[in-house]
């Protein structure tokens, strides 16, 4: 059970390089104009607040291989940011887009719930 559930965590973390990545260098990349739905005006004029969420998205992913990394004594680590994930895709849902619930919130989620039986 415990492997199984630091590969879920993993992946999570794997999730925010890559919107770390998306929002960070290819915002206003077509890669990025399509799968944030912008226009290249609007992705010219929100780079720097989208680099800026990037980072945090990153800070998300150090976080839970940070809690990796340390094995059993990581479990509160895990929860700890498994929990800010949740709360930052339940907020994108409710004033960004509610895709975001199911793409950030949702695994996040499923790797809280298996962190929690696996204690």
């Amino acid at each position: 059970m415990a492997v199984v559930t630091d590969i879920v965590v993993a992946l999570v973390a794997l999730l925010h390089v890559y919107f770390l990545v998306l929002e960070m260098f290819l915002w206003d990349k077509p890669t990025g104009l399509r799968t944030f739905g912008h226009t290249a005006e609007h992705a010219a004029a929100s780079k720097v607040l989208a680099a800026n969420q990037g980072l945090y998205n990153g800070f998300l992913a150090a976080g839970l291989v940070w809690g990796l990394t340390l094995g059993s004594a990581g479990t509160s680590v895990k929860v700890f940011f498994l929990a800010c994930v949740i709360v930052a895709g339940v907020y994108g849902a409710a004033t960004a887009a509610k895709k975001i619930l199911y793409v950030q919130a949702l695994p996040a989620v499923i790797a809280l719930a298996l962190v929690l039986l696996a204690r």
